[in-house]
């Protein structure tokens, strides 16, 4: 019977994007037991959790906290029950998982040849999280009362222990670390750091618009009269049925008979050739608190309106709940930003997200006044109506063929699903 179970990053990783880990769940010697939450690893799209593979006492932890990872890389050892080992911490003597909170000789135990956080009163480890806390709060682990096993002091108990106290003000550690060159802010001004998401978003950005792909955009008018005229009619029986029925489902619904009149609008620009898709595999872009995610609904072609709200619904409601999968984000062919949901008229140019061709952007639906033709007499009427833009790669296409798609898009709304 094997006496340790190796810890390893997930084997599939989002086309282009890079993997870190955000926090170890538990530190060096603590007991585990198989599939409880172990990592989280955060790329540039999502945050997930790795459960443990096997049951025994976290042995060895190898990649460190903020550290970037390879897929299917080596990240720490458990020990099995009952098998004798040694416990360590890769690249730190001080850390039970590189989190970097000062240490003290109340606060700390020697387990083989590595230094572990533990808590002064019971001597159990502390974890990373708590940890954290703890040098935030300015709280030592002697002042907080432990409920968990054994006496362990978990992340409720710190955040009721209360405010730091105002006899220890040196123990609290800073909540904007800077480097060590980087001159302090002047007065009134407040530095947030940037979160391995919102840099490596940053990163994607800069490198789609200036480094891969000249990008053109093309602007037009959707009239969503029969739109909502439909919606009105068939919200509730959809509700019934579990699908919120909304306007971003119309427009998914649209962008099939769009790219199947453009289909280079779904395709993926190599030096050899354009490697056009069959299934329509559409990104939404979906903004958290955190940044913005852009899972993907699948086979989009292959779904009548009623399955594309079913499948947009899972998919939003399982991204602002934070339970994506790195399935979820990758193998997109083609992205929409329903950008007029936060108030925006009109975007441009979107970033395309590489190594897509094309974005389209939906800007706030208005009722405005416009002139139709009846008769052969114009008049002026009310309709409720949106920006659309189609933001391409060049190399890809050319005007005319992202004015096609276009054209074709806002002629599907126009007319009724049914």
């Amino acid at each position: 019977m094997p006496t340790e179970t190796e810890i390893r990053a997930p084997a599939e990783q989002t086309e282009g994007t890079r993997s870190q880990i955000l926090r170890w769940l538990k530190a060096v010697g603590d007991s585990v037991t198989e599939n409880e939450p172990l990592i989280e690893i955060e790329t540039d799209k999502v945050t997930v959790e790795v459960a443990s593979p096997g049951s025994g006492t976290l042995q060895e932890i190898i990649r460190q906290e903020q550290e970037e990872i390879a897929p299917g890389e080596l990240l720490g050892r458990i020990a099995a029950a009952g098998s004798e080992s040694s416990f360590a911490v890769a690249g730190s003597s001080d850390s039970a998982a590189g989190s970097g909170a000062a240490r003290t000789p109340e606060s700390a135990a020697v387990r083989g040849n590595v230094t572990v956080a533990v808590a002064p009163t019971t001597g159990r480890p502390l974890s990373p999280a708590v940890r954290r806390l703890l040098a935030e709060r300015g709280l030592d682990p002697s002042q907080v009362r432990g409920t968990g096993e054994g006496g362990r002091i978990t992340v409720v108990d710190v955040l009721s222990a209360g405010p730091p106290t105002s006899s220890r003000p040196e123990a609290a550690a800073p909540l904007v670390s800077m480097d060590a060159d980087a001159e302090p802010p002047p007065a009134g001004v407040r530095r947030v750091p940037h979160t391995p998401t919102r840099r490596r978003i940053a990163e994607h950005m800069v490198q789609s618009l200036l480094q891969t792909a000249p990008h053109v955009t093309t602007v037009f008018e959707a009239d969503l009269t029969a739109v909502l005229q439909h919606r009105q009619r068939h919200k509730e029986e959809f509700a019934k049925r579990g699908a919120p029925l909304t306007l971003t489902a119309y427009f998914l619904n649209a962008s099939i008979e769009a790219i199947r009149a453009v289909p280079e609008a779904n395709s993926r620009w190599t030096e050899a050739a354009l490697e056009i898709f069959d299934a329509m595999h559409i990104g939404v872009a979906t903004a958290l608190e955190s940044g913005l995610v852009v899972p993907v609904l699948r086979d989009v072609q292959a779904r009548d309106l009623f399955e594309i709200a079913h499948g947009l619904e899972d998919l939003v409601s399982r991204a602002r709940d934070g339970r994506l999968t790195p399935a979820d984000v990758r193998g997109g062919t083609f992205t929409i930003s329903n950008h007029g949901v936060s108030g925006s008229l009109v975007a441009t140019p979107i970033v395309i997200n590489q190594p897509q061709s094309a974005i389209l952007g939906v800007g706030k639906l208005e009722k405005r006044p416009v002139v139709v033709s009846e008769s052969g007499v114009d008049q002026i009427v009310i309709r409720p109506r949106c920006y659309v833009s189609l933001t391409l790669d060049h190399r890809v296409m050319d005007g005319h063929q992202a004015n096609r798609f276009l054209q074709t898009f806002v002629e599907r709304l126009a007319t009724s699903p049914a």
